[in-house]
């Protein structure tokens, strides 16, 4: 069992400096306004391996680095409590729920549960952060920043398209196409090694 747990804590804190260093590569990539999360594979592959409480260890590591590195930094500036609010809710609640997901569904098949989790993760980050928007921000920053883009004052259609939609569809695609292969190979390796 003490071995058990010390893998646990030395892929967990691999995984944790995955998460910190490509949030931080991530930085750079943008859609829009927005850098992309390229930390939800990480994410989705920690939560399978070592269980929901691990995926929300991982998410709020992401919502931290997030904070620090200046991503969050137009949202900060208008309200500091709602941009804390949302983005450590959203890096918490997708590690956890796609941690609960891989959980609920593992016994029935192994690659659908990942696959689900893997689907689960952008859905609620993406989710969480729209909601955040609603509640802290829709007057200011995002009515000036729809009519400055030209969506007038539809700034739903501004927060789906504008905001959220690429980089959504990126994080989705890139989530659902890398997690499945690196928790098989994952698992492959563990098998290989007992």
């Amino acid at each position: 069992m003490k071995q058990l747990d010390t893998k646990k804590i030395v892929g967990l804190s691999i995984f944790t400096a995955i998460v910190v260093v490509l949030q931080l590569m991530g930085s750079f990539i943008h859609f829009g306004m927005f850098s992309i999360s390229l930390v939800l594979v990480p994410i989705v592959v920690g939560a399978a391996l070592y269980g929901a409480a691990s995926g929300a260890w991982l998410g709020f590591v992401f919502a931290i680095v997030v904070l620090i590195s200046g991503d969050a930094a137009a949202f900060l500036v208008v309200n500091p409590l709602g941009t804390i609010l949302t983005v450590i809710s959203k890096g918490v609640l997708c590690g956890l729920v796609a941690g609960l997901v891989y959980n609920a569904l593992k016994e029935k098949k192994d690659s659908a549960a990942v696959m689900a989790s893997a689907v689960i993760c952008p859905v609620v980050n993406t989710g969480v952060f729209l909601i955040g928007c609603v509640l802290f921000f829709m007057k200011e920053p995002l009515t000036g920043w729809a009519q400055a883009l030209g969506f007038g004052d539809d700034v739903v259609k501004y927060m789906f398209l504008g905001l959220a939609g690429g980089n959504f569809v990126f994080e989705l695609l890139f989530n659902v196409a890398l997690s499945p292969v690196i928790v098989r190979l994952i698992k492959l390796g563990k098998s290989r090694i007992r």
